[in-house]
């Protein structure tokens, strides 16, 4: 039978269950708006959304993958006790995996694609699921996909549990030890680019400007406030771009100095991807 959208916003207001979930349960159920509320209870998303509107700010960041091709995302719920669950912990993995296989692009993407945990549900469902196990609001707020160019390796590095994680790209002179040090480097430093050539021109223009009032307002000669701008504008190099920052493992030498020191003049890093917890959850 025909689902109306009125049926639909009646079941909506009366289980707070999402629109689609709810068009399902009515279909699956004939139209029968007691049967579809048992229905939502059973499946859990009942429940689940009325846990939607709890702030998920706590959560894990999870990568997997090897040096081809790798998965970061990052599952948000509302507590560091779920946080450290294995239950949780597993499933933000599961997703990762599947994502990595199916070469899910985006949070969109994977969540209409059948749960390879159980077939018979979405993603989105299966989230919903583990809303009600868990008794948690549970949120997959960002993923990304990163493929190694050719003849490039990938690697990664976890920080704090899932507080922080990073991916990075090198070429075939970066030794896999290297690039993890590398990507440890990244998620200690947290930089902005990889190189200078990366550095938009309206960052550039807005550091530039904030450096030159600040040479002004000091009463200094132009010539003098031209150094002064170039002095500040080299200080910001050394502090945003990941191939200018001092290494971590060993501040005497840049990111950039360490790879050609381990790895020959041609070693460098490509790209990387850093996600800090928190960062992605809209919540």
């Amino acid at each position: 039978m025909a689902i109306t959208a009125q049926a639909v916003k009646e079941l909506r207001e009366r289980t707070g269950a999402g629109m689609m979930d709810c068009k399902k349960a009515l279909s699956e159920t004939d139209g029968d708006m007691d049967e579809a509320i048992k229905f939502l209870r059973t499946k859990g998303l009942a429940a689940a959304a009325k846990k939607a509107h709890r702030t998920a700010s706590d959560g894990v960041v999870a990568v997997v993958g090897d040096e081809r091709a790798m998965v970061i995302l990052e599952l948000n719920c509302e507590t560091d006790f779920v946080a450290r669950n294995p239950e949780f912990t597993a499933f933000a993995d599961a997703l990762a995996q599947q994502a990595l296989a199916a070469g899910g692009a985006d949070v969109a993407a994977l969540k209409a694609q059948p749960f390879t945990g159980d077939p018979a549900h979405t993603v989105e469902e299966a989230i919903s699921q583990k809303v009600a196990t868990i008794g948690e609001n549970i949120v997959l707020s960002r993923l990304e996909r990163v493929a190694a160019g050719a003849g490039n390796r990938l690697n990664s590095y976890i920080h704090g549990g899932g507080k922080i994680g990073v991916v990075v790209e090198g070429n075939a002179a970066v030794s896999p030890e290297a690039l993890h040090d590398v990507a440890l480097h990244v998620a200690a430093a947290e930089p902005r680019f990889v190189n200078r050539a990366e550095v938009t021109k309206d960052v550039l223009d807005a550091e530039h400007e904030i450096a030159l009032k600040q040479a002004m307002e000091q009463g200094k000669p132009e010539e003098i406030a031209k150094r002064i701008v170039a002095g500040k504008m080299e200080k910001f190099f050394v502090q945003e771009v990941l191939l200018e920052q001092p290494f971590a493992k060993d501040p005497e030498v840049s990111v950039g100095q360490y790879l050609k020191k381990s790895g020959g003049d041609t070693a460098t890093v490509l790209r990387f991807v850093r996600y800090r917890l928190g960062e992605g959850s809209d919540e």
